[in-house]
């Protein structure tokens, strides 16, 4: 008996459809895997088998032979287990199967019967819900991640016996609703970290709320124990709330690399990633055998911070120039390749000297001029470049931080933030951007104008501070941002004088 099965597959972080076809005919004895299996598939018929014996039914003595078409796509993971295994049921008719037609089937089978839950769960769903499936069956564990997709049922199933009696027809079964509520609106803002929490650092605030405002990168230089960690980490805070569309993007991406949690659904809140510097290449960056989102793509829609940066190796922090020029990540292997969104903002955070202290208000530095510059050569100038907002931040004195006046809270800040965002936003109506930091040139002609005065001011610090043409680009991209932060629709002469500011760290000026 030949019996067709609806599951799918995942591709970067979009998902295609698979069919796990069964054939069981009489001549011949075993079960085989067919359609590029990898190694966990393969195991799957032992934990099939001792499924099938805890709860009740057979591997029947007959040659069955199990497709994952198209079979030139390779397959991997274990959430074919459930589909594999229903089918194989229906194949052998242990189970009169009414509802294969227009339901999905994911899950990994426990030796007892019970199912596991998987990664990936929300582009499957996604995917099924396009190809106009009824309902999607997956383990109770995925129910909140499945059940962000309105229009399709999503149904949580606890074991093959429960399968098998729903798709019988002999149970009920009732679809999860949809967890896109008011209170997960509200969640899009609550943060543990907040901006009141900070004493002092007027001017380190100022640009950050400018990064968050038009989407830049930051490098903060400044002594150990300054706060930049700490004012790092409570940049998600002030960013504008996620639109729907990025937190499902988001959610994607976490769901592909496994790092949603049993229970959780649709994420609001800005992800945060901090990989340590002894990360790798393929860490950063995405890939493996089985290629995975790297921290850049777990970024996305948010931060990723990189503390201590001249501590990372020299080689992982040049993968980062293309992302942060492109937003994306194409990993490409001899027969295929896939694409992971990287539309993340950049704060890095570094010493100012080998010591710490150069520039220090109240200790001495020991580094001479020739051990700073080697020390700042760390980051290459490409790279430093593609960093918009370059800040010195100052050890905060010990009077202010006694002060107990309440600081701006990020809840001030944000309002302003998005704002800002919002002009944006139509400024970019049409266009496939949504903030000053992806302009490319020909946008910033257009949306950027300088007028004489300004223009004048910007060459004189070119030259000044020796900056490169990228450089160039970024200043203005900045003072776009300042104005937009004013509700000012021309770029003034103040506006670029303080984006010029935010380059006092370029390689040329510092140290001297």
């Amino acid at each position: 008996m030949f019996v067709k099965v609806h599951t799918g597959a995942i591709a970067g972080i979009e998902a295609v459809p698979v069919t796990v076809e069964v054939n069981v005919a009489s001549g011949g004895l075993g079960l085989f895997l067919v359609g590029l299996p990898d190694n966990t598939i393969k195991e799957s018929e032992q934990r099939i088998h001792a499924a099938f014996e805890n709860s009740g039914y057979r591997l029947v003595a007959k040659k069955t032979v199990v497709n994952l078409a198209p079979a030139d796509l390779r397959k991997e993971g274990s959430q074919y287990d459930l589909p594999i295994a229903i089918a194989i049921l229906a194949a052998t008719e242990q189970i009169a199967a009414t509802m294969l037609d227009d339901s999905m089937f994911i899950g990994e089978l426990s030796l007892d019967g019970t199912l596991r839950p998987v990664k990936g769960v929300l582009p499957l769903v996604v995917m099924a819900r396009e190809r106009g499936l009824k309902r999607v069956f997956m383990p109770h564990d995925n129910v909140a991640e499945g059940a962000v997709v309105e229009g399709i049922e999503v149904v949580g199933i606890g074991s093959l016996v429960e399968m098998c009696q729903v798709v019988m027809e002999r149970m009920p079964y009732t679809a999860a609703e949809s967890v896109i509520t008011a209170e997960d609106e509200e969640s899009a803002t609550a943060y543990a970290e907040d901006f009141a929490d900070v004493k002092g650092q007027h001017y380190v605030k100022r640009a950050l709320e400018i990064a968050a405002a038009g989407g830049h990168n930051v490098i903060m230089v400044g002594a150990p124990g300054s706060g930049k960690t700490m004012l790092a980490r409570r940049m998600p805070s002030i960013m504008p709330p996620m639109t729907l569309e990025e937190a499902l993007e988001t959610t994607k991406i976490h769901s592909v690399a496994g790092k949603i949690g049993t229970h959780r659904g649709l994420m609001r809140t800005r992800p945060f990633r901090a990989p340590h510097h002894l990360t790798s290449q393929v860490a950063l960056i995405g890939g493996g055998q089985s290629p995975q989102p790297g921290e850049v793509s777990l970024a996305n829609n948010g931060v990723l911070f990189l503390d201590e940066m001249p501590e990372f190796g020299r080689s992982v922090l040049e993968v980062l120039r293309q992302p942060l020029e492109d937003r994306h990540i194409t990993i490409s292997r001899a027969k295929y390749s896939v694409d992971y969104p990287a539309n993340f903002t950049l704060i890095a955070s570094m010493n100012p000297c080998p010591c710490g202290y150069y520039n220090h208000p109240t200790k001495e530095c020991s580094c001479s001029p020739a051990a700073v510059h080697r020390y700042m050569s760390h980051i290459s100038g490409p790279l430093m470049d593609r960093i918009d907002i370059h800040i010195e931040v100052v050890p905060v004195e010990i009077s202010e931080m006694s002060n107990t006046a309440p600081a701006e809270s990020s809840a001030s800040i944000r309002a302003r933030v998005t704002a800002a965002r919002e002009v944006q936003l139509r400024r970019f109506d049409g266009l496939d951007i949504h903030c000053n930091a992806m302009m490319n040139s020909a946008m910033l002609r257009r949306f950027a104008p300088l007028s004489r005065e300004c223009s004048t001011l910007l060459e004189q610090a070119m030259t000044r501070l020796n900056l490169s043409a990228r450089a160039y680009d970024r200043i203005i991209k900045v003072a776009r941002t300042i104005a937009d932060l004013e509700g000012v629709d021309d770029i003034g002469v103040a506006h670029i004088s303080e984006a010029i500011g935010y380059r006092a760290l370029d390689r040329e000026s510092w140290g001297r």
